[in-house]
């Protein structure tokens, strides 16, 4: 096939990073093509190196990568036939956000805190066209319709600290597509999202790449994701493409052991029991075998079908038992709001019902999921059991004890029992202080133990019961990847021995491989310490293998509440339905579906 039937093609590119005197290979001679109108996918784990494939074409690498070695051509049409990886910084602005544009992972660090968001969209626009501030403006209201963001002319002046994530990624998504590029890079666009806007939006991006023969570069960990947006998929592993095939090639016929794992590891609607498959469940040893044979297969290994298929035990006799008991936790009629000033004295304040009358009971044993979409007050929530967010109104009493009243000083004593694990486990840690410090100082404060030594041993009993080593004791958290520092964050929270957890949205940005290895600890130290779980998450799949009661949350109010079976299994609400229907594709007739519903929608458009 001739050259110029491609958009980009990627040949022979080998990225390395700078380790002391030492390279360390990120990429490893991958090639692959990407043609006008097409959506490519490259899926792995955190470090396959699918990241730095998509920063170097946009030459964006950080300091110590360094690119030994490729070529990337690009048809642009603006500059004719190019290689990416030789353009001047001259040339580079008129190829960036106008032709070829890219969506980042975490918008809170890509967005300007101190620029208001629309002013940030609208200077995208005004870079790179002819245009007034007044037709920028115009553009940037219709660019958040797009996207789907609530109320746009509030939007355009608010500061992205005042929008939740979901919100902030749909402002990048809106960025990227301002100037209608040739190609789009989105990397891990949908992680924050909640399902019913990541479909949305991938509907969307769908939309524009048929109707505007944009070429997509989607870079993604989940291959349920995956499956609703892209034409062929790449994967990596080790800087390497390991196999490349049409989506439903992949699903239905994966022929390399780590692609065989990628598919277990993630949780659908239909997954039960209280074990998931983990990457070292098919890959251990088999890997290695499989590229010193140079293509042989391997089947699945028994051990992950046992942990698919094992079953909760006893699991309805040791629930009524449970519901027999008195709730470890009541929560009545809590109301939170916030107001939010206006920019002059003569403006009125706006006040936003974030929490509307909310009441649940939590049973020992149990844990409860909180599902729902961005802003609907899940964090919320979870803030004002704990009075991180005093409550405006309201009750929660905790092991029978009314919190509403307590004195600060009581309040810091009874929090000992009742810890919470944030979103964000780099942005929970001191970046000063090791790890094994961190873990110590709740101890030290609640005056948990008698001496140093005694809760340094207790620190590292906690480390090894969350699967890290004695040597980690020492080191800082820009020195851990995510699922080590989720699970340093687990640690630290069971320092204090607590009845009580809440975790707000814990594995959301987590590697499907990863992110079984924390819930199936998460499972295991549920039972080990008699734990109460609050399981805050907008991924409906992790919530029905986690969850053993749900609660469904829609603008600061409950809309349904049961057994979790009952709910993924017979919805009542229409919102839960909605939730229910946008879950990406989990079983290969799914994903089947898609592929034919996407179809009949190109033909339509071609029509």
């Amino acid at each position: 096939m001739s050259l110029a039937t491609f958009l980009l093609q990627v040949d022979q590119l080998n990225i390395a990073f700078k380790a002391g005197q030492e390279a360390v290979a990120a990429v490893n001679g991958i090639s692959f093509e990407v043609r006008k109108g097409e959506a490519v996918a490259i899926v792995g784990e955190s470090g396959s190196g699918k990241t730095v494939t998509a920063l170097s074409l946009m030459q964006l690498l950080p300091r110590d990568g360094v690119l030994t070695s490729g070529s990337a051509t690009f048809q642009s049409p603006g500059l004719g036939q190019i290689d990416l990886l030789k353009l001047s910084e001259k040339q580079l602005p008129k190829l960036r956000g106008k032709e070829i544009s890219i969506i980042f992972q975490d918008p809170a660090s890509s967005l300007n805190p101190v620029i208001s968001c629309g002013k940030q969209v609208a200077e995208a626009l005004l870079i790179h066209l002819p245009i007034s501030k007044k037709e920028a403006y115009s553009r940037t209201l219709a660019l958040f319709e797009l996207v789907k963001l609530p109320e746009p002319e509030k939007i355009f002046k608010r500061f992205p600290h005042e929008l939740s994530g979901g919100q902030k990624q749909r402002i990048m998504i809106a960025m990227a597509m301002a100037c209608e590029p040739s190609l789009l890079i989105a990397d891990e666009p949908t992680t924050a999202l909640d399902v019913t806007v990541q479909a949305g939006i991938l509907q969307l991006l769908n939309e524009l790449r048929l109707r505007k023969e944009m070429a997509l570069l989607f870079i993604s960990h989940d291959l349920g994701v995956v499956a609703e947006i892209a034409d062929r998929i790449l994967v990596m592993y080790q800087g390497r493409v390991v196999e490349e095939g049409a989506v439903t090639e992949i699903f239905s016929n994966p022929r390399h052991p780590y692609t065989k794992a990628l598919l277990a590891c993630r949780p659908t609607l239909q997954t039960q029991g209280n074990v998931m498959p983990t990457l070292s469940d098919f890959v251990s040893g088999e890997l290695q075998s499989y590229f010193q044979e140079n293509g042989s297969q391997t089947e699945r290994p028994q051990k992950a079908v046992e942990k698919a298929e094992k079953i909760k035990a006893n699991q309805d006799s040791s629930r009524a038992e449970e519901l027999a008991g008195k709730p470890i936790l009541q929560v009545q009629d809590i109301h939170v709001e916030f107001t939010r000033s206006r920019l002059f004295f003569w403006q009125q304040k706006e006040v936003v019902k974030a929490v509307n009358g909310v009441s649940f009971e939590v049973f020992p044993g149990q844990t409860l999921g909180i599902v729902g979409e961005s802003g609907c007050g899940k964090t919320t929530l979870g803030r004002a059991l704990l009075r991180l967010i005093e409550p405006t109104q309201g009750k929660v009493v905790f092991n029978s004890r009314d919190w509403s009243n307590l004195p600060a000083e009581e309040l810091r004593k009874s929090r000992k029992d009742f810890q919470m694990i944030f979103q964000n486990p780099l942005a929970s840690l001191n970046p000063m202080m090791k790890i094994g410090e961190a873990i110590m100082e709740p101890m030290q404060v609640h005056q948990v133990l008698h001496s140093h030594r005694e809760r340094k041993q207790r620190t590292l009993e906690l480390l090894e019961a969350v699967q890290l080593l004695p040597e980690h004791f020492h080191r800082y958290p820009h020195e851990f990847s995510g699922g080590q520092l989720q699970r340093i964050c687990i640690a630290r929270a069971l320092a204090l021995e607590p009845t009580c957890i809440i975790c707000d949205e814990i594995v959301s940005s987590l590697d499907v491989s990863v992110q079984a290895q924390v819930l199936n600890l998460l499972n295991r130290l549920k039972r080990d310490f008699n734990l109460t779980l609050l399981f805050i998450t907008h991924d409906l799949s992790v919530a029905r293998f986690m969850s053993d009661r749900l609660l469904v949350m829609d603008q600061g109010r409950i809309v349904e509440q049961g057994p979790a079976q009952q709910i993924f299994s017979s919805p009542q609400q229409p919102y839960t339905k909605a939730l229910l229907q946008a879950v990406p594709a989990g079983e290969l007739k799914d994903i089947l579906a898609a592929q034919e519903k996407r179809k009949a929608y190109k033909a339509s458009i071609e029509q």
